[in-house]
Formats: C-alpha cells, structure tokens, sequence
C-alpha cells in the first residue's frame, strides 16, 4: 500500500486552503485517507498518493474541487445548538417582525449550511412562534461550497437517523412525510430554501439584502485574513438593522469593527455597529 507523505499532505494542505480558506491543522493527516480513499476509488486510482500525484500535473479542476469538498467538515444536526433559536424566537423576530410588518418580507441567509438541517430549523422555528409568516414572503438562501450538500439541502430528504438528532417529534409529524426510508419535507417547508453552491471566499454573486444571517461554525477554520474578508462582504448584503449569528467560538472582535455584539445570553448574535435592539 502506497503512504501519503508529509509532501502529499502539505500539498492538500495548501490545496485546500486556496480554493476554501480552511486551515487545516498540521496533526491531521489522518483525515487524508480516511476522507480521500473514496474520492480516489471513485475516480479510477488505487491509492491516494497516485491521485494526488496526477493532481499535481493538472491545472485546479474538478478532481481538484471533490478533493476539497471531500474535506470540508459536514457536521450537523435540526437545532443544534439552542440558543441561537431562542433568540430568534424572543428576540429577532419579534423585532424584525414590526420593522417589516408593511411590507411582510423576510429575507435570511444560511451559509455553509451543509446538508440543511440548519436552514429547515430555522424555518420550523419560525412558523412554530409566529404562524403569520407562512403568509410572508419568507425566502432562506441556503449556501454550502459542497454540491452534493447543496442537492441535499434543496431535496430535503433526511434519515431516521439525521431525523433523531435534535428534530423534536412533534415537529417531525408536522413538517415531515415518510417516503420509504427517507423523511421529505412538506412543501410548506421545502418552498421556503433556496439553496445554492457557494463558495465563501469566491466573488459573491449578487445576493440579498438579508435581514438575518447565519454564518456558524465555519469562520474558525479561517485565517484572520479571510476572517476579515468574510465580514467585510456581509455589510454589503445585510440591511442596516440585520441580525448575524456566530458561532459559539467564533467572534468578530479584534477582527472587524462594524458589529457589536447583542447582550443575549449563549447566543453569539451580532448587529451592525450603531444598531440595538
């Protein structure tokens, strides 16, 4: 069996950081194998090592993207993480609800969404509080670099298994039908996501303005640089009394000035500077 070498591993270290700005760790090469086999069965290569090594003679292409898909870390569950929900629930909506009662739009955004539990959450915390806005013209963009959790998100199909984390059962009768071993959701739901590829250190094509924006659990595995950048780009496609949610560990302090953060307890929510609740 051929090994990957730390000249194979630094490649993919640098492969992945320029088409996704993650920083992958210099003590996690055992993610190569482990995440990289199947790309490299899938594509006709007996080995890891051989793909990379014909990676390498090629100009970034689309062997070169499923290599960077396949390392970017997909973990998700329906609600994860409670607080944020909270938040939306008491806090957010409530006010962005007044704000736009005349006009009865609300326009969010989940980036990095992965395979979607995320922006069905927030859609089903949303109709559960305030069953008005299934009246709305309520539109949840949902981005992920990662094509495949793209069709996924756009699908709607879950698991038992992906039902059973964090889906309360009450919700999943209401918002879910069973079709032979997968879950769907209902059209009341589903119509509501507009997922799409993204990736976030691309040009971002015309997009918003949003009211809410939920960029979680993906800024800590960029540089300060991208950190920076990434922010820089949301004041552009936030409205001026828009909400951004964070992720737990992740902040904007001493990285951009043109947020503050909301004093709600465990929920990392930000507005921009000038802007309170």
């Amino acid at each position: 069996m051929t090994t990957v070498t730390d000249g194979d591993y630094d490649y993919v270290r640098q492969l992945l950081q320029k088409h996704s700005a993650i920083v992958l760790d210099e003590n996690k090469s055992y993610l190569i194998d482990a995440r990289l086999s199947p790309v490299a069965t899938d594509h006709g290569f007996d080995s890891v090592p051989k793909m990379l090594q014909e990676l390498r003679t090629k100009s970034y292409g689309s062997l070169h993207k499923s290599v960077v898909e396949a390392l970017t870390t997909n973990e998700t569950s329906f609600f994860r993480d409670l607080a944020p929900f909270e938040a939306l629930e008491k806090t957010v909506l409530p006010d962005l609800i007044e704000r736009r009662k005349a006009i009865r739009t609300l326009k969010i955004w989940c980036a990095a969404c992965s395979s979607g539990q995320e922006p069905y959450s927030v859609a089903m915390a949303a109709f559960e509080a305030f069953p008005e806005l299934e009246g709305w013209n309520l539109q949840i963009v949902a981005t992920d670099l990662n094509t495949a959790m793209v069709e996924r998100t756009q699908s709607g199909k879950y698991s038992q298994l992906e039902i059973n984390r964090g889906l309360p059962a009450k919700l999943g009768l209401k918002y879910f039908k069973k079709k032979g071993l997968k879950y769907e959701a209902k059209p009341m739901l589903r119509d509501k996501i507009d997922a799409r590829p993204m990736n976030l250190i691309d040009p971002w094509p015309p997009m918003g303005p949003f009211d809410i924006v939920f960029m979680r659990n993906v800024l800590i595995y960029f540089g300060t640089e991208h950190k920076r950048l990434i922010f820089d780009r949301m004041l552009r496609v936030m409205r001026h009394d828009a909400y951004m949610f964070l992720g737990g560990a992740e902040t904007t302090v001493g990285i951009h000035e043109g947020f503050h953060r909301l004093p709600i307890p465990k929920a990392c929510c930000y507005r921009l500077k000038g802007n309170n609740v």
